[in-house]
Formats: C-alpha cells, sequence, structure tokens
C-alpha cells in the first residue's frame, strides 16, 4: 500500500501535469483563431483574383487560356500536416488520402508538409522528395506557400506535364475536422468557364490596358497561391482543433484521477492519524495501567 507521502507526490505531479495540459489548451484555442482569421481573410483573396480571372477571361471570348503539354502528366501530391504530436490520428488521415491517390500512379512525386506527415506516408512505403516544416505562425503561411510554387515550377519543369492535387484536413463549424483534397494542377477547364460566365457584383464591369495573355500568367499564379495558402490555414487550424479536443480529454482524464487521487490520500491520511492516536492511547495505557 503506498504511503501518505507517496500519494501526495502523486497527487502533486498530476496537478502539475494538468497545469501543462491547460497551458497547452489555451494556446490551441488561440492558434485556432488566429489561422481562422487567415483564412477568413484568403477567402476574400480568392474571390478578388476570380473576379480578375473573369475580366481577362471575358476578354479572351473563350480563347482556350492554357495549352498543356502534350505526353503523359507526372502525378504529385502536396501532404499537409503537423511538425508536433498530441493531435489524434491528424496526420494519419491527411497521409491515408494521399496514399490512396498516389497508388495509382508510378514514382509519384511527393511534397510534405511537417515532419509528422512525412514520417506517416514514409512507414507506408512512400517516398518523400521533399519535407518542409509547417508554419508556426499564420504569418508563415505566405513563405511556406512560397516555397511549395517553387517546387512544383521545379518539377514542372522537368516533367512537363504534371498533375498536382493537394491533401489536407479542413476544420468543421460544429469542431473537429475532416479529410480533404483539391486538384491544384491541371486547371480545371470546366472551373475556367465557370469564372467566364459568372456574373459581376455591380453594374461596371473593369477593364484593363496590359496583354491579356500576361495578365491571366499572373491572374493563374495569384489563384494558385490562393489555393495553396487556403489549404495551409485549414490545415493548421485542423491540427489545433484536434490538439485542443485531445487537451480537453485530457484534462477531463486528469480531473477524475486528482480526484481519485484525494479521495485515497485522504482516506490514507486519516487512517495515519487514527493509527497515531491508537499508538498513543495504548502507550499511555502501557506506562499508566492503573489510571483511568
Amino acid at each position: 500500500m503506498e504511503t501518505v507521502e507517496q500519494l501526495h507526490e502523486q497527487l502533486d505531479n498530476v496537478s502539475q501535469l494538468r497545469g501543462i495540459v491547460k497551458t497547452m489548451k489555451a494556446l490551441s484555442a488561440a492558434s485556432i483563431r488566429q489561422y481562422q482569421q487567415a483564412a477568413a481573410a484568403l477567402d476574400g483573396y480568392y474571390r478578388s483574383v476570380e473576379l480578375g480571372l473573369h475580366v481577362v477571361l471575358r476578354e479572351l471570348h473563350g480563347a482556350p487560356p492554357l495549352t498543356p503539354a502534350s505526353g503523359q502528366a507526372r502525378a504529385a501530391a502536396v501532404v499537409f500536416g503537423s511538425d508536433h504530436g498530441l493531435c489524434g490520428r491528424f496526420n494519419e488521415e491527411a497521409a491515408g488520402s494521399a496514399l490512396t491517390w498516389l497508388a495509382q500512379f508510378p514514382e509519384p512525386l511527393v511534397l510534405a508538409v511537417g515532419a509528422r506527415a512525412q514520417a506517416s506516408l514514409e512507414q507506408a512505403g512512400e517516398t518523400v522528395q521533399v519535407s518542409l516544416l509547417a508554419p508556426a505562425a499564420a504569418s508563415q503561411i505566405v513563405a511556406t506557400v512560397e516555397h511549395i510554387l517553387l517546387q512544383l515550377d521545379a518539377w514542372q519543369e522537368a516533367a512537363r506535364r504534371l498533375q498536382v492535387r493537394l491533401f489536407y484536413n479542413r476544420p468543421l463549424h460544429s469542431g473537429g475536422y475532416r479529410p480533404a483534397e483539391l486538384e491544384l494542377l491541371p486547371l480545371s477547364e470546366a472551373r475556367l468557364q465557370q469564372l467566364e460566365v459568372m456574373e459581376w457584383p455591380s453594374r461596371l464591369l473593369p477593364t484593363f490596358t496590359m496583354d491579356a495573355h500576361s495578365l491571366l500568367a499572373s491572374l493563374l499564379h495569384q489563384y494558385l497561391f490562393a489555393a495553396l495558402s487556403r489549404a495551409c490555414a485549414d490545415s493548421q487550424a485542423s491540427e489545433h482543433a484536434s490538439r485542443l479536443a485531445a487537451m480537453q480529454s485530457a484534462q477531463r482524464n486528469l480531473d477524475e484521477r486528482i480526484e481519485e487521487l484525494t479521495r485515497i490520500y485522504r482516506r490514507a491520511r486519516q487512517n495515519n492519524i487514527t493509527a497515531q492516536l491508537l499508538d498513543i492511547v495504548s502507550g499511555f495505557e502501557v506506562v499508566a495501567p492503573g489510571q483511568s
């Protein structure tokens, strides 16, 4: 049976661990808000790029904006995960979706954002050509996306045709997240046609003076940048939502453990006090047997 001192030490250790969990929960809650705001700002930027594409595509009068290179496209996956644990099956679910898709192609290219995502892919036998650290703050999303775009440009130049799909987790309004994927390249002709015929939000249609094809190429680059940035922000928000849920569960378990240890400690302490009192009474009766 554990002594009172051992129980007291256990109670202190569990209480300290609960404090750490509470701090991590607060940090995750603050980080979720940060990435949600970034995603909302990117939604507005994405909408502006779409409106710009609408104007340019109307000017081109249905001419094909892209001329894909001939030959078979090489598959490439960008998998968004995390660098840190304590977030449940967050990385395994993003990697699982990517592995299912990659199994269809010979010698695919893989870019992993986050050391845990890379580990999940490599444990399943998939080769990861490029690994990047996940952004530690919303302000670092731009730098991460720029690195991804540079790598995709290098792969595009080497393979001529590239089929790129994003794999990430998307946060839910009700809490938690769900796996998501997005076809990044080649750009969908159906989507470009939708942008061409979409309604303009006002009566005045803007115009431009620079070359239409040059402007289109610039807007398409921004379109890819916005799509990658949104996926990255959603992934980071999902990571912290998963960690928040894990910390909430851990805090409930620790609260129950503290309550249980407190009951055991109080019972043991009371038994210890009772035993000491009985020892005192017994000793008194031995010393003064004739006194009552």
